[in-house]
C-alpha cells in the first residue's frame, strides 16, 4: 500500500525532498509502520522524529490525519483508513511552544 506523508519544512530540506514523500509499506498502517519505512527510506532523518533507542515520539512533534491529533495514539494503532488508501496524508507537524 502506498501512503502520503508530509513533513514539516526543516524535515524535508534534511530529506532532500520537495511537498509529500510516497511510502510504500506493506503490512497493517501504523505509525509505528510508517515511521520505521520512512527513517528507512531517508536515513538522515533517524533520531529527528523519534529517540534513537526508544523510538518514543520527539516532545515536539506532532502527528496529524484526517484532523485528528493522532500523537498520543498507541504506536501500533492503525491510521485511519483515509490515510491507508492515500486519500489523506499522514502529517508529521513541529509543534509550537511558548506563551
Amino acid at each position: 500500500m502506498t501512503i502520503r506523508v508530509l513533513l514539516p519544512a526543516h524535515l524535508r530540506h534534511l530529506a532532500r525532498v520537495k511537498g509529500e514523500v510516497e511510502l510504500t509499506i506493506d503490512g497493517p498502517i501504523t505509525q509505528r509502520s510508517v515511521l520505521d519505512t520512512l527513517e528507512a527510506a531517508y536515513p538522515m532523518l533517524r533520531g529527528t522524529v523519534r529517540d534513537h533507542s526508544t523510538k518514543q515520539r520527539r516532545p515536539f512533534v506532532r502527528f496529524f490525519a484526517c484532523e485528528q491529533d493522532l500523537s498520543h495514539e498507541a504506536p501500533d494503532t492503525p491510521l485511519p483508513e483515509a490515510v491507508v488508501t492515500g486519500a489523506e496524508p499522514f502529517l508529521i507537524v513541529g509543534a509550537m511552544a511558548g506563551g
